[in-house]
């Protein structure tokens, strides 16, 4: 049964989520934008206007001489105009803030309070806009033009309601326009993530139609430059589970083969002495010698296996002390020494420095033991196998050289295989296993270290090996 994934945390749901603010939050921020910048522009249209008005006002007072006698009928029905045009207030204040003039005739006498006030005695012009209260107060300085001196101020009032309004107005019309673009955002996110999760979609389908064995090709979705390394990593899983899948069934294979053959030849050894009456002592002798020997042979085979079997648990039945690698290098060639003696092969040994290092003792030796075993086997009549220690500040290295028939070049990558024999035709005669380079690269690799190897086919070869000097686990 598919599992079923939830869309909440599904790639699709994100893109919609992405494309829903993508599409939302630039509406929300225009239409925020597009009504500041109204009622600025708004506020500063009528600011200007209310000013310039007002000058002229200025003027007529000026002439007047309104300031000193309030008694113009023509100045005062052109404040109380200009206070019912703009829906406000207009108050006059001669040069001591005292009011003089009120449109709305509460404040005449009074001192008039304002920071406006004070700007405009400082020749500015002053105006300050209340967004809350909806209100702009706009203060214009009363002065002759033959007059330097300011002779007053006055200070306007006025409603800006009919700015609120439309501001109202247009608030409502950009939130139905949020709302149109929020709707058209959802409908076409999801149309728009549904189109970009699509090719994924293929590719989880050709995954498992894969896995179910359904189709044996490598998949391709070349939509996207991502689903494209997708799919080609996968293939290059799936290839290399093959590669693996196909050195499984060729190890059983091999060991099948490997274990069968001493049997076999037991078993047709003992027919051969089953089958005969009156066997000679010499040819018995002969043929349970020969059954020994393959009786060995499937020994060593299977111990082979086990200790293979044993360094495929990783670290976890190491048995690491702090030892002298010069000592065990030279414990190693000692014991190897008698064997190629029989075939007057020098072991030679090279230490460069004093080297102590952490390692397994039984899985380091046996994996120096297992090249150099090699090499004396691998090796001509009267030549030399030369083993070399060095050490750096981080790792030791070993190195196992030889004089003996090298490796072709088309077999190098594969000598660390498990039963691979370069040259099959004389195994037999060589003996050994075919495990022994795998045993050594694995105890190898269990020390976090790693092995190298160089050839050249009658030159002989040489085993590089590099091991961290303080071992960490994992």
């Amino acid at each position: 049964m598919k599992k079923r994934t939830n869309f909440f945390k599904s790639l699709r749901f994100r893109i919609l989520i992405i494309l829903i603010i993508l599409g939302i939050v630039p509406s929300v921020i225009v239409t925020y934008t597009m009504l500041h910048n109204y009622q600025d522009r708004a506020v500063s249209m009528l600011t200007e206007t209310v000013q310039d008005q007002s000058e002229i006002l200025c003027n007529l007072i000026i002439k007047e001489n309104y300031l000193n006698d309030t008694g113009s009928q023509t100045v005062n029905t052109k404040l109380e105009m200009f206070a019912d045009l703009y829906n406000g207030r207009v108050l006059l204040a001669d040069r001591d803030f005292k009011i003089v003039g009120d449109t709305f005739h509460t404040e005449e006498g009074k001192t008039l309070l304002s920071s406006l006030a004070v700007k405009c005695f400082k020749g500015e012009k002053a105006s300050n806009f209340d967004l809350k209260s909806k209100v702009l107060e706009v203060a214009v300085p009363v002065q002759s033009p033959d007059v330097q001196q300011i002779q007053g101020v006055m200070l306007m009032t006025i409603s800006t309601i009919e700015i609120g309004d439309m501001m109202a107005e247009l608030e409502q019309k950009g939130m139905m326009l949020i709302g149109i673009i929020v709707v058209l955002s959802v409908f076409l996110s999801w149309l728009l993530s549904t189109i970009l999760v699509k090719p994924l979609a293929r590719v989880t389908k050709a995954i498992e139609d894969l896995t179910d064995g359904m189709q044996d090709d490598a998949i391709s979705v070349p939509d996207y430059t991502e689903t494209e390394l997708i799919t080609d990593a996968f293939n290059k899983m799936v290839n290399r589970m093959k590669i693996l899948d196909e050195s499984r069934q060729e190890f059983v294979s091999n060991v099948s083969h490997e274990l069968k053959t001493p049997l076999t030849s037991m078993k047709v050894l003992a027919d051969s002495l089953v089958g005969q009456q009156g066997v000679p002592e010499e040819l018995y002798q002969e043929f349970m010698g020969d059954i020994t020997a393959e009786i060995d042979r499937e020994n060593k085979i299977i111990t082979d296996l086990l200790s293979l079997v044993k360094m495929d648990k990783k670290a976890a039945d190491l048995n690491i002390t702090h030892m002298d690698i010069n000592q065990l290098l030279e414990d190693i060639l000692k014991r190897l020494r008698p064997i190629a003696d029989k075939r007057n092969i020098d072991l030679i040994l090279d230490c460069f420095r004093p080297v102590e290092a952490d390692v397994d003792e039984v899985k380091f030796t046996l994996a120096i033991s297992n090249l150099v075993e090699n090499g004396i086997k691998y090796n001509v009549d009267d030549g030399w196998v030369r083993v070399s220690l060095d050490a750096d500040h981080k790792y030791f290295y070993v190195t196992v050289a030889d004089s003996g028939m090298g490796i072709p070049e088309d077999s190098i990558e594969r000598i660390f295989e498990r039963f691979y024999r370069v040259d099959k035709s004389h195994s037999k005669e060589i003996g050994g296993t075919g495990l022994g380079l795998a045993i050594t690269r694995s105890a190898i690799a269990m020390h976090h270290g790693a092995i190298k190897v160089f050839s050249k086919e009658g030159e002989g070869t040489t085993f590089s090996v590099r091991i961290p000097l303080s071992y960490i686990a994992s």
